[in-house]
């Protein structure tokens, strides 16, 4: 897999691919910041953050900056929701990239009501369907954790990405205890569903934060390509906004 692929791989999964309370809920707000390295070399880092609701509107926010040598990949994602009978249902996406290669923005927005989603990717627009169930790549995962804390166990869904309908389907693996650097966690392990085994993903989520993404590993043929995990995160009642100040990247050289 060539550096520019990683970059990219490495940033869809974090956008598909991560508390005062004892035990708080997915809705929670709230601020995570991940590690992302490939095999031993770090690219860069990632945060979510999930600011307090505005009456029955939220904003989820998720910003990256990873680098490799003279490669860059920097993505700032907005997805606006609402929710009802813990079921999300978007309004508006925007996705910002910018880097090695050329830059681009991706926008949906989501007419329920007209049957309809309106969007654009780079250049392209399009008139996509809404006739049932729909989300955006970043608000998904917090329908996922929705679901996960409801003890559901079909884990299907289907998002609007790059100007298209694409399904994806989870199943759970089981219990294990995850250590990493930042802790040691009870986690619910999570698969991607794929067609064949040449390419595998994995997530861990830890039920007492909320079902928050506590790891996730990506492998291709066998070998590991991809190792994102959480550094830090902050759980909050009280009013908190969004910080749009960048991320800083640390460039690594291979030996």
């Amino acid at each position: 897999m060539s550096i520019g692929k990683r970059l990219v791989l490495a940033t869809n999964l974090l956008c598909f691919s991560f508390f005062l309370s004892a035990e708080p809920g997915p809705l929670t707000p709230h601020t995570a910041e991940y590690q992302v390295n490939y095999g031993s070399i770090e690219l860069g880092k990632a945060r979510y953050q999930l600011p307090n609701a505005e009456g029955n509107l939220y904003h989820y926010r998720f910003d990256s900056d990873v680098s490799l040598l003279v490669l860059s990949d920097r993505r700032n994602v907005v997805s606006d929701f609402t929710l009802k009978n813990q079921q999300l249902t978007p309004m508006r996406y925007i996705h910002n990239r910018k880097g090695t290669g050329p830059s681009y923005q991706e926008q949906a927005a989501f007419a329920k009501g007209q049957e309809v989603v309106h969007s654009r990717y780079k250049d392209e627009r399009a008139k996509l369907p809404y006739t049932d169930i729909l989300y955006d790549p970043l608000m998904v995962q917090l329908q996922f954790r929705l679901d996960l804390a409801q003890g559901k166990k079909e884990l299907h869904y289907v998002m609007v990405k790059s100007g298209e309908l694409d399904e994806y389907d989870f199943k759970v693996v089981g219990k294990e205890r995850m250590n990493i650097e930042s802790g040691s966690y009870e986690t619910i392990k999570i698969e991607v569903i794929r067609d064949n085994t040449k390419r595998q993903t994995f997530f861990w989520m830890a039920p007492k934060l909320g079902y928050l993404p506590i790891r996730l590993t990506h492998f291709e043929k066998g070998s590991k390509q991809l190792d994102i995990k959480l550094l830090s995160y902050q759980f909050a009642q009280e009013q908190q906004t969004v910080n749009a100040e960048p991320l800083s990247s640390k460039v690594i050289t291979p030996l």
